[in-house]
């Protein structure tokens, strides 16, 4: 069974944009993880998130009326006419579908300000420490009838639907995977990224096309997945806030090394004849130098050998460094001598 988005807000299939809008903004503020402790709320606020994003676009909805969750997420029938299809994949951001609803900050700034409370940027927005209650008869805006705001002197309370109807909306976030060799990741480096973006002419309507470079500084020993963002980069039009561009590391494969975490893994081939007799071999490190590692014992299936501090830096400290693990694939002849088989059945132990 696929996702009741209805049930999820809380509301019934007949229900109209602006139920939909005023279930979505009481489920959200209640489950926001910077309100709500309980283990689930990040996962329902995704799923708050993801069901208004889908009841509140016509022709989602009407995919999802007609197909359930599966057949919207595999490519159901759209309203375009026969053989047109829609495919439709969350973008798994919540915290920007609350941005984007309540025009890119907290929905209480407006009226509150920072009143007295701790706040902290969270997505590139303000979270109030404000406790927030399920029922409607505690609603946050209600606050305004205590000083006498209510109809008084002309000042009416505003809904809040009417405020994010006339705030620009910031657009979600754009994100780029970045390839970076595992040398890059060792010294650090500096990736000049080229752009191409809508700005605003000075009339305040129009917009033109410009590139821009954009430096993105890779420090020393950054994990893959790390995300580095330019704020408010994207396309500028006169009705939104531009996006922000993230970059979201990746490593590229390397032709000897592995990486595992800060340490990294080297594969050594050697013979049959060096892992049970001894040798040494040449180690190979990122950093262009050569290790000589003494084998003086025997080197069985899966045996590993360490070298502390040679492996890629600590993110958090640089100055110091993972460890080079060096793994061993053996080579076995494919043929042998019968006299040379002999000689081994001879020396070699029977278990």
């Amino acid at each position: 069974m696929g996702k009741n988005y209805y049930n999820i807000l809380g509301i019934n299939t007949e229900a109209s944009d602006d139920e939909i809008k005023k279930a979505y903004r009481k489920m959200a503020l209640k489950f926001h993880p910077d309100k709500n402790k309980e283990p689930n709320a990040e996962d329902k606020f995704k799923e708050i998130a993801e069901a208004y994003e889908v009841l509140s676009d016509p022709k989602k909805r009407a995919v999802y009326d007609q197909c359930g969750e599966e057949g919207l997420k595999a490519g159901g029938a759209s309203a375009g006419g026969p053989g047109s299809t829609f495919h439709y994949t969350f973008h798994g951001d919540p915290h920007a579908t609350f941005a984007s609803f309540f025009g890119g900050s907290s929905p209480f700034d407006i009226f509150f300000g920072t009143h007295g409370r701790s706040s902290r940027m969270t997505n590139g927005f303000v979270h109030e420490d404000m406790d927030i209650d399920d029922d409607d008869d505690h609603d946050p805006f209600n606050e305004f009838n205590h000083f006498g705001f209510n109809g008084m002197n002309g000042f009416n309370r505003r809904h809040p639907d009417s405020l994010h109807t006339r705030r620009k909306v910031q657009d979600p976030p754009v994100i780029h995977e970045l390839r970076v060799s595992l040398e890059e990741i060792y010294h650090g480096c500096t990736k000049r990224m080229k752009i191409t973006r809508r700005r605003l002419n000075p009339d305040g309507q129009t917009t033109r096309t410009e590139d821009k470079i954009l430096n993105v500084v890779i420090k020393r020993g950054w994990k893959e997945g790390t995300k580095i963002t330019f704020p408010r980069e994207g396309d500028e039009t006169a009705t939104n806030i531009p996006a922000d561009i993230v970059f979201i590391l990746k490593d590229k494969p390397h032709l000897h090394f592995k990486r595992d975490g800060s340490n990294v893994v080297y594969v050594a081939k050697i013979t049959l004849r060096e892992a049970l007799c001894g040798c040494t071999v040449n180690i190979p490190t990122i950093d262009g130098r050569v290790i000589p590692l003494p084998c003086n014992d025997v080197i069985k299936p899966g045996t590993v050998k360490r070298l502390r501090g040679e492996g890629l830096p600590f993110p958090k400290t640089p100055n110091q460094r993972g460890d080079y693990i060096v793994e061993f694939h053996i080579k076995f002849p494919d043929k042998m001598p019968p006299t040379t088989k002999e000689i081994l059945k001879q020396h070699l132990p029977v278990s």
